[in-house]
């Protein structure tokens, strides 16, 4: 079984030399064996033929997932357990270490092991798969770690676009010829746009993570709720006026948010292994106040999350690999046009208490590549408490900035919920 990489794939993939990996952390208390935990590794690869892939290039240069006749095990790495920061140290650690692709698979596992409480990492390459297919294998994972005998099915994978875009949609002339307009003036306008001679330099790169407590977290969902503002919305108003507070003219008052592609492509299952993102830009207007620009950027949202058309953007996508090149040179070399990459992964729907052990808690996932402003945040809800994860390199975002951009988010929650009641 093979096919070839998707135009973002091959971006996120690069040449093989700098890693882009996603880093998912959670802890279990309870005590386990190696054999198990290798076990529960393999039914994940049964289930899912691409984690089991290899990357082979063609005579053309093009990649491809491969799948070789006989399964290369997930790698596992042990360390022994001396704190509760360690999975953050592991997890910097794992940023850095490129995956040998043409000959082991594109995921790897990190065991932190103690006496009866375990931090793990699930460590993909980001060409592999998203955070939405991350959490299904989680789950997965879980599931069998607890009973080996425990029924997860079989993935019937993604082959190409083909699997993703209607046919009706893929074979019809008028959107042939309009994806393919699109996709050459995008790669002619992307050819003309001057780039330094080297990409910046990023230099040391670092994690933030924090949680708001459950009460706080149901304070907030509440809030929202009686708003009629989402979560994701409020949590992004707030990361621009903290960035605007901190960093003042040197605030780009952008950041860029990923919507999950299954929204509005059934042919993609919670449980493939896809990574395919769409985007869309949250921006604020500094001289409303707070309350009223969270109306007018939920409006906004609304309308750019309508327009998204991912069955266009693939057909584009897919015709214009030959600009591939072009394309990430701008991204590694170009200026910087927004703050951050802000994903909500929302609640996670997995079950906490199983018949051998407990999972304590899932930690937002990280990432971190080079294709330019390495400055990510990732947040999500489990057990009631929501959970951050702020990733940034100090050529981009100084760590002492970033620190204080993280103090200011937790303090315009705090203010809010506190307004909230006082009203």
């Amino acid at each position: 079984m093979k096919r070839k990489l998707l135009f973002g794939e091959r971006m996120l993939l690069g040449d093989g030399t700098e890693p882009f990996n996603a880093v998912i952390p959670f802890r279990l208390r309870g005590v386990f064996n190696e054999e198990d935990i290798r076990y529960a590794l393999s039914r994940l690869q049964e289930k899912h033929p691409w984690l089991r892939a290899l990357i082979q290039h063609d005579d053309r240069n093009i990649p491809w997932f491969q799948v070789p006749e006989r399964t290369i095990s997930i790698p596992v790495r042990f360390v022994n357990r001396q704190s509760d920061d360690d999975w953050q140290e592991e997890s910097k650690r794992e940023w850095h270490s490129t995956f040998d692709y043409q000959s082991k698979p594109l995921i790897r596992f990190v065991w932190i092991r103690g006496e009866d409480v375990s931090d793990m990492l699930f460590v993909f390459h980001h060409c592999l798969c998203d955070g939405g297919s991350a959490m299904a294998l989680l789950h997965e994972f879980l599931k069998v770690l607890d009973n080996p005998t425990a029924e997860i099915g079989l993935e019937n994978p993604i082959r190409g676009i083909e699997d993703v875009v209607p046919e009706h949609i893929l074979q019809s002339g008028k959107k042939r010829f309009k994806a393919k307009t699109i996709g050459r003036l995008a790669a002619l306008a992307i050819k003309c746009i001057p780039v330094g001679r080297k990409a910046i330099d990023r230099q040391t790169d670092y994690l933030i993570h924090w949680k708001l407590d459950e009460s706080t977290s149901r304070q907030l969902i509440s809030y929202c709720k009686s708003l009629d503002i989402t979560v994701n919305t409020f949590l992004g108003a707030t990361v621009l006026e903290a960035f605007h507070s901190v960093r003042g003219s040197s605030a780009f008052n952008k950041i860029s948010c990923p919507v999950d592609i299954r929204r509005f492509a059934p042919q993609i299952k919670d449980d493939h292994i896809f990574a395919f993102g769409l985007m869309i830009v949250m921006s604020s207007n500094q001289k409303m106040s707070f309350l009223d620009n969270l109306r007018l950027m939920q409006d906004e949202v609304e309308r750019k999350t309508a327009k998204l058309n991912p069955y266009i953007t693939m057909m584009v996508m897919e015709s214009a690999h030959d600009a591939l090149k072009n394309f990430t040179k701008l991204l590694k070399r170009g200026k910087s046009s927004n703050d951050c990459m802000f994903s909500n992964l929302g609640r996670i729907q997995i079950p906490d208490q199983y018949r051998t052990f407990n999972l304590e808690t899932i930690f937002s996932p990280s990432v971190i590549g080079p294709l330019g402003n390495t400055t990510t945040m990732v947040t999500s809800t489990f057990r009631g408490q929501m959970d951050f994860s702020f990733m940034g390199s100090e050529g981009y975002l100084p760590y002492s900035e970033a620190l204080a951009i993280r103090d200011v988010i937790i303090d315009r929650i705090r203010q809010q919920l506190d307004y909230q009641v006082a009203s």
